[in-house]
């Protein structure tokens, strides 16, 4: 799988600390939701630092991709696509990668998602809209409060609902707090499978109250991540 050089053709800001970067390819892409490309950066005294960014644009045959990426303080990567990084730049990618932690918009699906691990699940989602399917999806997200919540203007949609851990919206009928069973219970579909994503404290926790009620093991895809910028 070579590296291939992408062109920045639009950027824009998701919340105060990620932005989102929609790049061109050569050629069209053929990734799958779920799936994330490697970003590449060279110094001029040929210094190289890496990291993988999940895609969240939804397959759609062209050759543009989006990837959302959280700044992180001395990430080396991470600090540069929203400092450095504009519109016309080329960078380096490579995927797309993985082939676990994917969604086709065939089967149902549950996605939990906590904080920037809503990323891969909203390619899935978008997919799922796109493809008029969205009664195959429902999107369980958990953000720390309205500022941290990325896609706020897309997200809203019968099949969707955040959960606020620290700060809840005026109004919001339930208190902020950590994801509960009763956030899940009436998502959970026992013919699908579940996609859970975000820091591993979180991965591990949403996966247990998942397992306690009733998702068999082999039925729930995880993805980590960690504080690598």
């Amino acid at each position: 799988m070579p590296w291939v050089e992408a062109r920045v053709v639009a950027t824009h800001d998701e919340t105060p600390s990620a932005k989102t970067l929609r790049l061109a390819l050569p050629a069209p892409s053929t990734h799958r939701a779920g799936q994330h490309y490697i970003v590449r950066l060279t110094a001029p005294d040929g210094y190289q630092a890496s990291r993988s960014y999940s895609v969240a644009s939804a397959p759609d045959g062209s050759n543009e991709i989006e990837l959302t990426v959280e700044r992180l303080d001395n990430g080396e990567v991470s600090t540069f696509l929203h400092d450095g990084l504009e519109v016309g730049d080329d960078i380096e990618v490579r995927g797309p990668i993985g082939g676990w932690f994917v969604w086709d918009g065939e089967m149902p699906a549950l996605l939990v998602g906590g904080g920037s691990g809503i990323v891969p699940l909203m390619a899935m989602l978008r997919l799922a809209r796109a493809t008029g399917r969205s009664e195959l999806v429902q999107l369980i997200l958990s953000v720390r409060s309205p500022v941290d919540l990325y896609y706020a203007h897309e997200l809203p949609g019968p099949e969707t609902a955040v959960v606020y851990s620290r700060v809840a919206p005026p109004g919001s009928a339930r208190p902020p707090g950590r994801l509960t069973p009763d956030d899940l219970e009436g998502a959970v579909q026992h013919d699908g499978t579940a996609y859970v994503c975000g820091s591993p404290p979180f991965a591990d926790a949403a996966s247990r109250l998942l397992v306690g009620l009733g998702v068999p093991v082999d039925r729930i895809r995880v993805e980590r991540f960690g504080p690598s910028g």
